[in-house]
């Protein structure tokens, strides 16, 4: 067919469908991941998987941008959404371009590694290349309050590191190891996806963090700067950015929907604890 006829069938379609413009599509991914609270969902794959199916799905695309803003959180999750987003590249034979903003850290820099490239914010933190387990412990509480605490299990594991009983050092070194484990995987996940790491191994992988000048010198990104002036620069002015939204429903707006008596309550409550826990994941990062 003649270039000249193909452009002039062109401009009689409906604007909607012509593709004057080289398209990117974009997802944010943003927020602590795993559940945040028993109301509060925050990423997973769950969350996440219907807007990245749509993203790669638009016709006439150039490249998926990811905007990664997360401190990180559940391991599985993480690695699920790595794996699907590696999943649909290979598949729609797209390249894939994260960006970086306030944090890429633990779970979110390994998100941020399922892209082809990592551009991120010269203030921006990334890495915490590792794994961490937190809790509190209440041996004594129950005891003050005169409460007498049963725990019937079938296994000596069963009931493996309960916050009401004295840490045991067999507990520590189980959870340890499989800490070990996950770190591993981790640890050869980045040395896949990032073949230009430059800084010693003990530093990489010690959990620590690093700007996003910092993490360049280091091979942890590939690129400073944002998203629209890295997508003019390179598919040029005209380059079309679609952002593709999640759709959050979740437990806590279906509460507020059903109107039942105190369901907006404890709705609020569960709310503003999830917002608290938010916090506190950002705020290790001084954020």
């Amino acid at each position: 067919m003649p270039s000249a006829f193909r452009t002039a069938l062109r401009a009689l379609l409906p604007a909607r469908w012509r593709r004057d413009h080289p398209l990117v599509a974009v997802v944010r991914l943003s927020g602590p991941i795993g559940a945040v609270s028993p109301l509060r969902q925050g990423l997973s794959l769950g969350t996440c998987a219907p807007a990245l199916e749509r993203a790669f799905g638009l016709p006439g695309l150039k490249a998926v941008a990811l905007v990664i803003n997360s401190p990180g959180g559940s391991a599985a999750q993480s690695h699920l959404i790595h794996h699907r987003i590696r999943a649909l590249a290979e598949e729609k034979k797209l390249p894939v371009l994260a960006f970086v903003e306030d944090v890429a850290a633990s779970g979110g820099y390994m998100i941020a590694c399922a892209a082809d490239e990592i551009v991120a914010d010269p203030s921006s933190l990334v890495g915490s290349i590792g794994v961490v387990s937190a809790g509190f412990g209440f041996q004594g509480l129950l005891e003050r309050l005169g409460v007498e605490r049963r725990v019937h299990t079938t296994g000596p594991s069963k009931a493996m590191l309960d916050p009401f009983r004295p840490e045991d050092p067999a507990d520590v070194a189980r959870l340890k190891g499989i800490q070990a484990d996950i770190q591993a995987l981790f640890t050869d996940l980045v040395r896949a996806r990032r073949p230009s790491l430059s800084g010693e191994p003990a530093d990489l992988f010690s959990g620590a963090v690093w700007s996003g000048r910092q993490a360049l010198a280091l091979g942890l990104v590939d690129a400073l700067g944002d998203l629209r002036g890295v997508l003019r620069a390179r598919y040029g002015d005209k380059v079309e950015i679609r952002v593709v939204e999640q759709v959050r429903g979740g437990l806590l707006a279906r509460l507020l929907r059903r109107r039942e008596p105190g369901a907006e309550g404890l709705a609020l409550v569960e709310g503003a604890l999830a917002v608290l826990e938010e916090r506190a994941a950002y705020a290790r990062f001084g954020l």
